[in-house]
């Protein structure tokens, strides 16, 4: 299990945060350790993961591109059209390459907190919810109920913010990535499995 300096990294992210963001930030990172506790999950990759997640989300637009393009970052054409999706796939280079973070689940962790994605690691179900539920969040509809489900099952819990999230972006379809959309799918398909599950083993007890 790798050691990271988690005090050092705090010091070095606040200068390029600003303060909502590093406060946001560092209640990621606290609620991916409890999420990491209850989940079986290490607990350091967790709360590096949370605190990197957002590293990149302070840069300007125009940069944030024109980094990805230095670098190399490959970028859907959604993704060039709404640039503020950009920061998840940039924060994973910036936390490999300025903070040292080689753990391919870490980054792939920070690259898909945003989107979510199909058959998310743990790692990755832990650092999307607690970007959803931390502290400070408090526009999100039925954030109590999906708060106490994140520490009961990750599964569903993600059913639900891909639900809301799919409900409040539905404004047209050009408004949201394929990602997102794909990751419901997944993950509602998992719901719907398990109801019919539960629904059997009802009429099986009482048929």
């Amino acid at each position: 299990m790798a050691i990271y300096d988690l005090y050092q990294m705090q010091k070095k992210l606040e200068k390029y945060l600003d303060e909502n963001r590093f406060l946001h930030t560092l209640g990621v990172m606290y609620t991916c350790a409890a999420l990491a506790m209850v989940h079986d999950c290490d607990l350091m990759d967790a709360q590096v993961a949370g605190l990197l997640h957002d590293s990149a989300k302070c840069i300007p637009n125009k940069k944030k591109l024109s980094m990805c393009a230095k670098h190399g970052i490959l970028i859907t054409e959604f993704e060039r059209e709404h640039p503020f999706l950009i920061h998840a796939k940039l924060g994973a280079y910036i936390a490999k390459e300025k903070y040292g973070i080689q753990n391919p689940e870490i980054l792939s962790a920070i690259t898909w907190h945003t989107t979510g994605k199909p058959k998310m690691s743990k790692l990755e179900k832990i650092v999307y919810v607690a970007d959803y539920i931390e502290p400070q969040r408090d526009k999100a509809p039925h954030l109590d109920s999906i708060r106490r489900l994140a520490f009961q099952d990750l599964d569903e819990c993600i059913h639900e913010i891909l639900k809301d999230t799919l409900a409040y972006l539905d404004g047209g379809p050009g408004d949201i990535d394929n990602a997102t959309r794909e990751a419901y799918s997944y993950y509602h398909e998992i719901h719907q499995n398990r109801k019919q599950e539960e629904e059997n083993e009802y009429r099986k007890r009482n048929g």
